[in-house]
Parts: C-alpha cells; sequence; structure tokens
C-alpha cells in the first residue's frame, strides 16, 4: 500500500499537535481589567490575613476601575496547597493571591510535596507590609532587656523554657532564630494559638514568649506583660519607643510579610498596572490605619523589589529550618 507523502505530513503535524503542551490563549493587556478580579486569601475566613487583602482589595477596586472579590480558600497546609493550585492556573490577571511568609518561605520547605518553586512558579506583584512579634515577658521577671535576658539564659541553671502559638509557626521559629543568634537554648513550650500564649504568659504559668502585637497588645498597653523587644529591623509605628532585638542582635529580622502574587507567566503590563494600584492603595490614611491596628507597617515595593523580599525570606527560613 503507498501512503503519499501528504499524507505522511498531514498525520505528523496531526500527532505534534496532540504532543504539545496545552497553551493558555492570548490575554489582552490593553484593556485589563475588562471584568472582575478575583483575590484568593489561602486560609479561613478572618483574622490578620483577610483585614489586609479587604483594605487592599476595596481601594485597588476603585483604582483599576473593576471589583476585586475576595475568597477565602483554605485546602490545607498552611495555605500551601491552595498557592499551588492558584499559582498553576491561568496567567491572566483575574485571578490573584494573597501571599505570605507561611506559603512562600517556611511552608514550601516544611512540605516535601509543596509542589511549587517560589522563585519559578509565581510572579510578585508587590508587598503589602510586614508585621513583627514581640518578645514577652511576666512583669515579675527582674531583667529589663534582651540584653540580661541572653545573660540569664546562659548562667541559668534550669531549663529556659519559652512559650510560642503552635510548631512550626513563624513565631516559633523566631524563637529558633533568636536561639541561634543569641548561643542560647531554649525549651519550647507550644500553645494553640496567640491568645493561649497571652493567657498563660499573663497568669505566670511560662515567664518569657514570643507573640503577634495584636494577640498581646491590649495585654502590654494594661501592663499585664512587658514587651523587652520587636522583631523586626526597625521599630514598630504602633510602639515607637520599644527597642527591636536587632538593636542588640544585629541584623535579626523576623517577620509575617504579606503581598501579592499571581502565576508565573502572567504580562509584564498587568503585574505593573496591579502594583501601580496596590501602591496607591498602601500610601492611603485608610489602609494604612488598618495595618497598624494589626501591628503590621506598610510596605511599597516594586514587583523586582517584592520578588528580591521573597527569594531573602526562603533563604533565611529554609536554612533554619533544613537545621533545626
Amino acid at each position: 500500500m503507498i501512503v503519499s507523502m501528504k499524507k505522511i505530513k498531514y498525520v505528523a503535524f496531526f500527532i505534534i499537535l496532540i504532543l504539545m503542551p496545552p497553551a493558555y490563549p492570548a490575554y489582552s493587556q490593553t484593556d485589563y481589567p475588562s471584568r472582575p478580579i478575583t483575590l484568593i486569601v489561602p486560609r479561613p475566613p478572618g483574622g490578620t490575613l483577610n483585614l489586609m487583602s479587604r483594605s487592599v482589595a476595596d481601594k485597588m477596586s476603585k483604582i483599576l476601575g473593576q471589583p476585586i472579590v475576595t475568597e477565602n480558600r483554605d485546602m490545607g497546609g498552611s495555605g500551601v496547597v491552595t498557592t499551588k493550585t492558584i499559582i498553576k492556573g491561568p496567567p491572566d490577571g483575574y485571578t490573584i493571591l494573597l501571599g505570605y511568609t507561611s506559603t512562600l518561605a517556611t511552608g514550601p520547605n516544611l512540605l516535601s510535596d509543596a509542589g511549587y518553586d517560589v522563585r519559578k512558579d509565581l510572579t510578585p506583584i508587590g508587598a503589602i507590609g510586614v508585621a513583627p512579634g514581640l518578645l514577652l515577658v511576666h512583669p515579675s521577671i527582674p531583667y529589663q532587656n534582651v540584653a540580661d535576658l541572653i545573660t540569664h539564659a546562659k548562667t541559668s541553671k534550669e531549663p529556659f523554657q519559652i512559650a510560642t502559638p503552635g510548631i512550626s509557626t513563624i513565631t516559633h521559629f523566631t524563637a529558633m532564630l533568636f536561639a541561634q543568634k543569641a548561643g542560647i537554648q531554649f525549651q519550647y513550650i507550644p500553645y494553640k494559638g496567640s491568645q493561649a500564649v497571652t493567657t498563660d504568659l499573663i497568669g505566670s504559668h511560662v515567664k518569657i514568649g514570643f507573640n503577634p502585637i495584636p494577640a498581646s497588645y491590649g495585654a502590654v498597653e494594661g501592663k499585664l506583660l512587658r514587651a523587652l523587644a520587636s522583631t523586626s529591623i526597625k521599630r514598630s509605628g504602633i510602639l515607637p519607643n520599644l527597642p527591636t532585638i536587632a538593636e542588640t542582635l544585629p541584623d535579626f529580622d523576623a517577620v509575617l510579610t504579606y503581598g501579592l502574587i499571581a502565576p508565573a507567566g502572567t504580562p509584564n503590563l498587568i503585574i505593573q498596572k496591579l502594583n501601580s494600584a496596590l501602591r496607591i492603595s498602601l500610601a492611603t490614611d485608610e489602609v494604612k490605619n488598618i495595618l497598624y491596628q494589626e501591628g503590621a507597617e506598610p510596605l511599597l515595593t516594586t514587583s523586582e523589589e517584592y520578588a528580591s523580599i521573597i527569594d531573602k525570606e526562603e533563604t533565611k527560613w529554609s536554612s533554619l529550618i533544613k537545621f533545626r
């Protein structure tokens, strides 16, 4: 049986089409956005993540001329599973994601099957803010600063206990980083949540702890607890007179960083439009006040600057997790 060359070429072309990976359609960039945008929050409703995402979404909607609808989608893994699902989706700018330290630095290193590379599989849009924690003590503790605490920890003959809200949380890793840089050892006392840490610190069931600012700010203001330092490089805007750990241990920086991300391959023009709207939103007093109330500081960045922050955080926390 003789098969024509034309037929062979046709069959070969058909096979190539079948074997080719699916391609996303070309997206119109000049009229973006022409329909509503969905902002996925990879955690359950409530808390800081929702406040941050909705505060910027509302402002960005007005700037872009299209609604940005926030949607909570908790698929497990502390947001990692949701992040993997979204960043593998169409890079058209109509489904974006709230990213934060747990999904962009610690989570992918804790889970062997995270399924994404933060340097290759996503495109940073821009940072929203950073939220430091507090190093707290019960008022009965005699030392008044970080240096005193380190000295006591090095000379104490009893186990040096410190409370953190859960295992493998950013606050837990903050305590680990502190112990590493200070050259001391702790006995970690994990609690089920930050409110439980605050309660037991007030009750003097544990003397020292790390906790997010919102969970302990009222107790500090009411002098039920004493804050020795914040965990960021710069002093907190809500507690400007409080020293940082970095003032004793140079370069110490342990914060939750929040931002917006999109799937890899999202056109640069779309990323720039989103970044511009985000930066304008963060500059408003309304959004600033919402962040300050959560103990966070606004962080205005370009897409490239946020990429650098993600890279730095992943490097820092992966090194700590690897050798814990």
